[in-house]
């Protein structure tokens, strides 16, 4: 069916209204509890700032989803809608689980990090498992080889790398939940496109829960991602990049598999390099710098806005390589 497009557009306005609505509740809350990031080295703020930009994106998120299943269960979207996603919910029960069940797991380990400081063994170890579970729901890369371990591999592997990526992109205001803006509307398209409908709405989902929180972050700070924000920022755009079929029968090439390595392109290039370099100089990778693209570009001369903007952009151009 041609999916109507108002439903993926309510999708993220819906998820852009409970994340702006709910930060401000949540920014109360961390002051509370002090869950604030304070300032110190390579910090570019001087009073401390709410973590609490992972709770309102997860807010976001879970608001459309709810709302979802709502209209479903009570019949009130139109008939054919309602079959639709009646079909896709019973088609995907396992695996929208392991996406909600691995959605809290990170963002829990993440929140866990932000008040405690895990260690960097104890937070790959908590990350490892958390992925290990989700790949077990069934939501797995293959790369057309039948191979079960393989799968399982290459899945973990690409969920920690996501994460992390996005975590080494939280290094300025705004940047990772932008790219994250980014590159779930252009999953978004893809899916819908190909007509995989409630892959559609769970990406234009995420990314409406990520521009309600960024107002709050750019160009000015009220509020942090912090570690809870960008772990769920990364793993909600590792399984972005896991559910659509980019090879299909509307794009029957084996190469458009490829397409999240585009979308994801500027994150994953940030972190290739940083960790090389930090490898070259005999650092552990997992200790943070200043050697980021963010950090190159603002000693190059931009200001912190407009090296932001432009990563942006590069971003954007990056990602839409994959709808060729």
């Amino acid at each position: 069916m041609n999916f109507p497009a108002a439903i993926y557009l309510a999708a993220f306005a819906v998820a852009l209204a409970a994340s702006a609505l709910a930060l401000p509740a949540w920014r109360r809350w961390c002051l509370k509890t002090n869950l604030v990031d304070d300032p110190g080295h390579r910090k570019i703020h001087h009073t401390p700032i709410p973590l609490a930009g992972g709770l309102a994106v997860f807010t976001g998120l879970a608001a459309p989803i709810l709302l979802g299943i709502l209209a479903v269960r009570f019949s009130v979207l139109s008939p054919e809608i309602n079959d639709a996603l009646n079909h896709g919910f019973a088609r995907r029960t396992l695996q929208l689980s392991g996406i909600l069940f691995g959605a809290v797991g990170m963002l829990s380990i993440g929140f866990a990090d932000d008040k405690w400081e895990l260690k960097p063994a104890m937070k790959f170890t908590a990350q490892l498992v958390v992925a290990f579970i989700v790949a077990a729901t069934g939501m797995r890369i293959t790369l057309f080889v039948p191979n079960v371990l393989f799968s399982y591999f290459i899945t973990i592997l690409w969920i920690l790398t996501v994460i992390n990526a996005f975590n080494f992109m939280d290094n300025m205001n705004g940047l990772c939940s932008g790219l994250g803006v980014i590159a779930a509307s252009q999953f978004g398209l893809i899916a819908a496109w190909n007509g995989q409908y409630l892959v559609a709405l769970l990406s234009f989902a995420i990314a409406g829960a990520l521009a309600g929180f960024l107002p709050y972050n750019f160009p000015k700070a009220s509020a942090f991602l912090g570690d809870a924000g960008s772990h769920l920022v990364g793993f909600l755009m590792a399984v972005s990049a896991i559910l659509p079929h980019f090879y299909s029968d509307k794009n029957p090439k084996t190469w458009a598999v490829l397409s999240p390595l585009f979308i994801l392109a500027v994150p994953l290039g940030d972190l290739v390099h940083v960790v090389l370099l930090r490898w070259r100089m005999g650092k552990p990778f997992y200790i943070g710098d200043t050697n980021h693209l963010s950090h190159r570009l603002v000693r190059g001369g931009l200001s912190q806005r407009n090296a932001v903007l432009l990563i942006w952009l590069i971003a954007l151009l990056a990602g839409l390589l994959a709808f060729l």
